[in-house]
């Protein structure tokens, strides 16, 4: 540290911010990413669970390992409501909804749980990566406005381990230690073969939620306070230097 006063003081000073402004960016853009993350996998869930994209058997150990081929169900299904369908008496329909019908149902085809298999998996990657360096940056500012006396140390350091407990769960632990401690981060096989006990009994319908929502909802949640922590930090620094 450098305690004299004078132009070196200030110099020390500018230097500090300089840092600060670069990591507070860095910071900030990996929060993005995080938020971003985090909500794609956790509408990847809720495609499962709505059953708005249907679990293909196999496609759990490799994304391309696919007993059943894509689309099969949905064709016999055609064809077996086409079927029933022509006994029956024709009705006027208009033309508007079954065009948006038929848009939506092509668009919700598009989306197997193959793709959405190398989607999770792609997304799990960037989150355990931006949420390292998220808290990285956090570190970075909190030695910057120790050794620079910037102020806020208590915002800064509160944010540090509330991000650092967030990184740690959100972890795939149960990938190591076989289930015994579990991350926020799911892998597609695991939500495949918890998806079909969902509507067992309630003891099982509450677990199931709150491994895949409720455990998320509590990374997002810690999440959000990191980064309320980190800017009552940078108020703090601004008005120290105000009064300096």
């Amino acid at each position: 540290m450098n305690d004299q006063m004078g132009p070196g003081s200030l110099l020390d000073t500018t230097d500090s911010l300089e840092a600060i402004s670069v990591f507070r960016g860095w910071k900030n853009f990996m929060f993005l990413i995080v938020f971003l993350c985090l909500l794609l996998v956790q509408a990847a869930f809720w495609l499962v669970n709505t059953g708005m994209v249907k679990i293909e058997c196999g496609a759990c150990a490799k994304a391309g390992a696919v007993v059943d081929a894509p689309g099969t169900a949905d064709a016999n299904e055609a064809v077996v409501t086409a079927a029933v369908d022509a006994n029956k008496p024709v009705e006027a329909a208009p033309a508007e909804t079954t065009q948006s019908k038929t848009s939506l149902d092509s668009l919700l085809g598009q989306i197997t749980f193959r793709r959405l298999c190398w989607t999770v998996r792609f997304v799990n990657a960037i989150l355990i990566l931006s949420a390292c360096v998220y808290v990285l940056a956090i570190l970075f500012s909190l030695k910057v406005s120790i050794v620079g006396k910037l102020g806020g140390i208590n915002h800064i350091g509160k944010a540090f381990f509330l991000g650092l407990f967030m990184f740690v769960l959100l972890l795939p632990w149960q990938r190591i230690f076989g289930g015994v401690v579990m991350g926020a981060i799911y892998a597609p096989c695991e939500l495949a073969r918890a998806y079909p006990a969902e509507r067992a009994n309630l003891f099982a319908n509450a677990l199931y939620y709150l491994r895949f929502s409720g455990y998320w909802l509590l990374i997002f949640f810690m999440l959000m306070l990191t980064q309320m922590r980190t800017c009552r930090w940078t108020r703090a620094v601004l008005r120290r230097l105000e009064v300096v």
